[in-house]
């Protein structure tokens, strides 16, 4: 699947020096804009996989629910055998689907960041005039070590990520309200505020994210620079390791108090689900599969929540990271062209 001609487009990637190509364009203004130029065919496939993934989401669920209320009801075990047997055979695709995806998606994010490789090589291969050899290695170093692989490594899920961890959470909601209504709406009640705090608290961290982005920049050109060190850029680079010490500590209280109070919402839903479930078996309203089905609900709306939260903070920050890489490259090109 991964071509073995390694779609070395030439708009695509730049060739190298010498070559008598012509450059490689500019970066464009928005990440989003990168990743159709870049990988755009590959994200329709991505998408196709993704969506197969998640609508065997809620497979398992049934097939759950059906086996335990065949055991209460004592019915022939040759029926729980072939429902057990479809379980593993769903299992087996649906976990077969995300390997391929997840292979897929790392391979597009890789050549993303071979071609961002090639672009920060030049910036040291042929520096712009107005930029120092040392100005010019500080960058690429920063550029290279702490930017170009985060941004190559979104690239791969930017579309694909949040379309399976939604339709996971879409369609697992779905099954709940078809399972029993009035245990979803409790459900629902209880996961609402989540929508409240998680965005207050994770536009903090994404400020914070973005802040210490910026001053890691500045801190690797300025070491690189100063050489044996000056006393008031020495000053200068201690205040900004101190600052993005500040900021990592601000992050780290955020965001695992965030966690905290995620966590306790899965509980809490998952208390409801047992009380209102259990009335409902006591009024033999529902049988008890359902409730076992309707638990496992709650913790598969746990995982995809997290990493929708979690893609929508590295989004922050890999937007940072690229219009760093795509003003420090369109600089290099100007300042390289002939004039």
């Amino acid at each position: 699947m991964f071509a073995s001609n390694d779609f070395r487009e030439s708009r695509r990637e730049p060739r190298p020096e010498g070559s008598g190509a012509a450059p490689a364009p500019r970066l464009p203004q928005s990440i989003y804009r990168y990743v159709l130029d870049v990988s755009g065919p590959h994200q329709i496939l991505l998408l196709l996989l993704t969506v197969g993934v998640f609508l065997l989401e809620v497979v398992p669920l049934e097939l759950q629910r059906r086996a335990v209320n065949d055991l209460t009801k004592h019915r022939e075990f040759g029926a729980i055998l072939l429902l057990c047997g479809a379980y593993l055979g769903v299992a087996l695709l649906q976990g077969g689907i995300k390997l391929v995806l997840n292979i897929y998606r790392n391979w597009v994010g890789e050549r993303v960041s071979r071609d961002l490789r090639h672009r920060v090589r030049r910036l040291v291969s042929s520096p712009a005039p107005a930029a120092s050899g040392s100005t010019a290695q500080g960058i690429q170093a920063s550029m290279i070590v702490s930017e170009v692989d985060p941004v190559g490594g979104f690239i791969g899920s930017s579309i694909s990520e949040p379309l399976l961890q939604g339709g996971v959470l879409l369609t697992v909601l779905a099954y709940m309200v078809h399972v029993d209504t009035i245990m979803a709406g409790l459900v629902f009640a209880l996961f609402l505020p989540q929508f409240v705090f998680v965005p207050l608290m994770q536009g903090a961290i994404n400020r914070r994210a973005a802040a210490r982005v910026q001053l890691l920049r500045h801190l690797s050109v300025s070491v690189v620079e100063s050489g044996s060190g000056e006393d008031r850029a020495a000053a200068t680079d201690a205040q900004r390791v101190d600052q993005v010490f500040q900021l990592n500590m601000g992050i780290f209280k955020l965001k695992f108090s965030m966690n905290f109070l995620m966590n306790l919402s899965t509980q809490l839903q998952i208390v409801a689900a047992l009380l209102a479930g259990g009335w409902a078996v006591y009024m033999e309203r529902l049988e008890v599969g359902g409730v076992v089905a309707f638990i496992s609900g709650i913790g598969r709306l746990t995982d995809p929540w997290g990493d929708l939260v979690t893609y929508f903070r590295d989004v922050n920050v890999t937007q940072v990271k690229f219009h760093l890489l795509r003003d420090a490259v369109t600089e290099q090109e100007r300042g390289s062209a002939p004039r």
